[in-house]
């Protein structure tokens, strides 16, 4: 009797148990990698939206203190930016003791989200002057 050749059915299942091991792997890691570059995406628009902003702030308008919101892509990033007299880490306000007479340093916040997640949202801090205040003593 000749002897047949081929695969037995055990060899077959396993095999093909195997390669749904390495697709199910490598479908994961193609999730995750999608992910990621969608979250990059996100991030690096809203940096180039920021930057837009922080650009122009103090330019087409005089800067002043105080707060302003808005929003970006139909409401798909939402945008607070806060301007004060910037305060020295190492002792108060600049200048606090004596009268301002020229222009004062101010620190520019903005908080970038685009989320509900923690992850989502990014902060920029800036210091401009503020354009010194009419009939101020010089």
């Amino acid at each position: 009797m000749k002897r047949q050749r081929g695969y037995s059915l055990l060899e077959v299942i396993v095999a093909f148990a195997l390669l749904a091991l390495a697709l199910t792997l490598l479908l994961g890691s193609l999730s995750g990698a999608s992910r990621q570059v969608r979250q990059a995406d996100l991030r690096s628009r809203a940096v180039l939206h920021a930057q837009s902003l922080l650009a122009v702030t103090g330019v087409e308008a005089p800067l002043q203190t105080g707060e302003r919101s808005g929003q970006w892509d139909a409401g798909r990033y939402r945008w607070h930016l806060q301007v004060a007299p910037y305060v020295d880490p190492r002792g108060g306000a600049l200048n606090a003791a004596e009268p301002v007479s020229g222009p004062v340093l101010a620190q520019l916040s903005l908080d970038v989200r685009w989320g509900d997640g923690a992850g989502e949202q990014l902060q920029w801090r800036s210091l401009r002057l503020l354009p010194a205040t009419p009939g101020a003593p010089r």
